[in-house]
């Protein structure tokens, strides 16, 4: 993943799927900005959203699903209820199983982003929990490919 100066300066171009997200009271915590965890389950979620919407993906009977292998997050600002957030994604690798996203989450009006992660999924067969020895299914590849950002650069 880039530098955190190169991260701080992503714009929503930057990413070819956005997700509105409208904040809840719960998501606040005692310092009045959401909570860390929160970040996480909506990165997870925009995610989620895109495979199904875009991949032919539905986690509970498909017969490949997307384990979390890696994240981690920079914090830049914080965004709290009741701000609508706007949850960037893009993929900036894909291997033969994995897959590496980069997720942002914009708050709605503001120009600056809030916050940038980065998800490593690994997709694995239901039965055996392992990656399948063709890779990922055709369909899942395909609709990944098409928020795959081409300059990337990878720091591995």
């Amino acid at each position: 993943m880039p530098g955190n100066g190169a991260l701080k300066a992503r714009l929503r171009a930057d990413y070819p799927y956005i997700l509105e997200y409208r904040t809840r009271w719960s998501d606040n915590d005692m310092y009045d900005h959401m909570n860390n965890s929160i970040y996480n389950f909506l990165y997870d979620s925009v995610i989620n959203t895109y495979l199904m919407e875009h991949c032919g993906l539905y986690p509970p009977t498909s017969p490949q699903y997307g384990m979390v292998v890696h994240s981690h997050n920079d914090y830049f600002s914080s965004i709290s209820f009741p701000a609508c957030a706007e949850l960037g994604l893009r993929v900036n690798q894909i291997g033969k199983s994995s897959v590496t996203y980069e997720i942002a989450l914009f708050e709605k009006g503001v120009e600056g982003v809030k916050s940038v992660g980065e998800f490593v999924q690994v997709f694995v067969d239901r039965k055996t929990a392992r990656p399948n020895a063709n890779g990922m299914a055709t369909t899942l590849r395909e609709g990944l490919e098409r928020i795959q950002h081409k300059d990337y650069q990878s720091k591995i």
